[in-house]
C-alpha cells in the first residue's frame, strides 16, 4: 500500500491589524481656589481652631487642603485630622438633662461656646423648664453676642425662678453682659 501524501500547506492566515489604543484621558483636576483664597480659609480655621472651635474649623481646614500651595495644604491636612480627633474625643455619650448641663457648663467655662450651646440646648430640650439651664444659655448666648437671645432666656429663668434676677446682678460672668440693653432691661 503506498500512502499519498500532499505537499500542500494549510494557508497561512494575515495577522488582524492591530488597532492603537485610545488615549485615556487624564483625569480633569479640580480647580484649586486661588492662594490667597486658600490662606483666608486657613487663617479662619487656625482662628477657629485656637478657640477650640473644632466643629467650626474642620470645614474651612478642608477647604485650605484643596488649594494650590501646597504647604499650606499640608497644615490644612494635619490639622484637620487634630479637629477630627479632638471631636471624637470630646463626644460623650450624655443621656439626662444634668450631663448635657453639666457638659455644656464645663465648655462654656473653656469659652468654647457652640459646644457649649449644643449641650445646654440639649439639655433644655429635656428639661424645658430647667432655671438653671436657662440662666446658663442666656450667659453663653450673650458671650456670643446674641444678646435677643440672651435677654429672652435670662427673661425665662427669672420667670420659673425669680432669684435668677439678683443672682444675674451678682454674677461675675454676667458682669459686661448687664451694660447691654435688653439684659439690663431685664435685670434691673
Amino acid at each position: 500500500m503506498t500512502k499519498s501524501t500532499s505537499n500542500q500547506e494549510a494557508p497561512i492566515s494575515k495577522p488582524t491589524p492591530i488597532s492603537k489604543p485610545t488615549p485615556i484621558s487624564k483625569p480633569t483636576p479640580m480647580k484649586a481656589p486661588p492662594v490667597n483664597q486658600q490662606l483666608n480659609a486657613f487663617d479662619k480655621a487656625m482662628k477657629l481652631f485656637h478657640k477650640r472651635e473644632f466643629q467650626g474649623a474642620l470645614p474651612a481646614f478642608d477647604e485650605a487642603g484643596k488649594g494650590s500651595d501646597l504647604s499650606i495644604a499640608h497644615a490644612a491636612r494635619l490639622h484637620a485630622n487634630m479637629c477630627r480627633q479632638r471631636l471624637e474625643r470630646e463626644s460623650p455619650q450624655l443621656k439626662t438633662s444634668e450631663d448635657n448641663y453639666a457638659f455644656g457648663l464645663a465648655l462654656a467655662n473653656r469659652r468654647e461656646l457652640t459646644g457649649a450651646e449644643k449641650y445646654l440646648l440639649r439639655a433644655l430640650q429635656l428639661a424645658p423648664r430647667a432655671d438653671h439651664v436657662l440662666y446658663s444659655l442666656a450667659l453663653v448666648k450673650g458671650l456670643q453676642g446674641d444678646m435677643q437671645a440672651a435677654a429672652g432666656y435670662l427673661a425665662q429663668a427669672i420667670e420659673i425662678q425669680p432669684s435668677n434676677r439678683s443672682t444675674a446682678r451678682t454674677d461675675p460672668d454676667f458682669h459686661e453682659l448687664l451694660r447691654q440693653q435688653p439684659i439690663r432691661e431685664i435685670v434691673f
